[in-house]
């Protein structure tokens, strides 16, 4: 079976394609187009300029897939309806309807953040139980995962920033561009870490155990710079970036080994496009190595967002069993955790 993956739920408009023969799914082709640098004049995502970005890309992206995969068309579609910004997804699931009734083939409604986990298997195989640490721009998520066929459990969210959020915001408080994650992650290298004692939130004993909250982080580093500039002190932005990127590297690794303790799982798999920095997976290799868990983490291409995530998660989908979504199937903006939308 051949399944292609509509991905347009942010600022990437993502068509992959895989082939799925009821156990593994295989990677046919992955096109992918980003407004990222439309979006970097304002220093951050701007949902219009994205839905507008998703029109124009779409198309194109669409015949690039086809014609690296090789095929006229898929024998189903999968489609991400949420989480996400409510006009860019609209864009993404139009087309996704309109390609599933031209060619009539059976369309299926899946979940933004499962696509992140299922991608996976894609370089590591079949998905053990396990839990999975997504952290991106817009999501910060511990998961607990029995099946890519069943409910994935939210074990921890963000109360507030996302920690992809906070890199964007502290670099640009830094002047360091955007997107903020390379820019501190490239600072952060000629930086000691261990310079500036900024907080760890959430990590209280009365706290939630699985949930982050990067806010108060963020006002830590903002506070710390104008204090350093009232004093008449340089301000040493590999110094700051380095302690604010161990902050968060710290809070993520240690809850994501205590959830799998919990859940007595032997596997931890990264995923989202923050898992990029190189301080969160060196910090994850270390903290699981010690702990004897193995640390499952897709190349950086496949850690963002793309189409192939979503067509690997609707392969998994069909092959537990599921039935295709109607064609009236809305988008949810604000989707909690699951597998997939019927």
């Amino acid at each position: 079976m051949i399944v292609m993956g509509i991905e347009s739920s942010c600022d990437e408009t993502g068509v992959g394609v895989v082939s799925w023969d009821g156990e593994t799914a295989t990677l046919l082709a992955d096109e992918v187009a980003s407004s990222v640098d439309e979006h970097a004049r304002y220093g951050g995502v701007v949902p219009e300029v994205a839905s507008r970005a998703h029109l124009q890309a779409m198309v194109p992206t669409m015949t690039r897939a086809r014609e690296a995969a090789g095929i006229d068309r898929p024998d189903a579609i999968a489609v991400t309806i949420g989480p996400g910004l409510a006009g860019a997804l609209l864009v993404g699931v139009a087309a996704a309807k309109a390609y599933a009734l031209a060619w009539d083939v059976p369309l299926y409604a899946v979940n933004h953040l499962g696509g992140h986990v299922a991608v996976d298997t894609l370089e590591h195989g079949p998905m053990p139980s396990s839990v999975a640490l997504l952290v991106s721009g817009g999501h910060t998520h511990l998961l607990g995962i029995d099946s890519l066929a069943q409910p994935l459990v939210e074990m921890g969210t963000t109360v507030d920033d996302a920690a992809g959020e906070a890199f964007d915001k502290v670099a640009r408080l830094l002047d360091l561009g955007y997107p903020g994650g390379p820019a501190l992650d490239a600072a952060a290298r000629d930086g000691d870490p261990t310079a500036i004692k900024f907080p760890r939130g959430l990590t209280g004993p009365r706290d939630a155990p699985y949930d982050f909250s990067f806010s108060g982080l963020k006002t830590a580093v903002a506070r710390f710079v104008e204090g350093e500039v009232r004093a008449g002190r340089p301000v040493s932005i590999p110094d700051v970036a380095a302690s604010f990127q161990e902050a968060v590297a710290d809070v993520l690794t240690a809850k994501a080994i205590r959830a799998c303790r919990e859940r007595d799982v032997s596997t931890l798999v990264l995923g989202g496009g923050a898992t990029a920095n190189s301080r969160i997976r060196s910090l994850a290799d270390e903290r699981t190595a010690a702990a004897g868990i193995e640390l499952r983490v897709p190349k950086p291409r496949l850690c963002t967002d793309n189409g192939v995530m979503v067509a690997t998660l609707g392969a998994h989908v069909i092959g537990g069993g599921a039935p295709a979504s109607p064609l009236t199937v809305a988008t949810d903006p604000g989707m909690s955790v699951q597998i997939s939308k019927l």
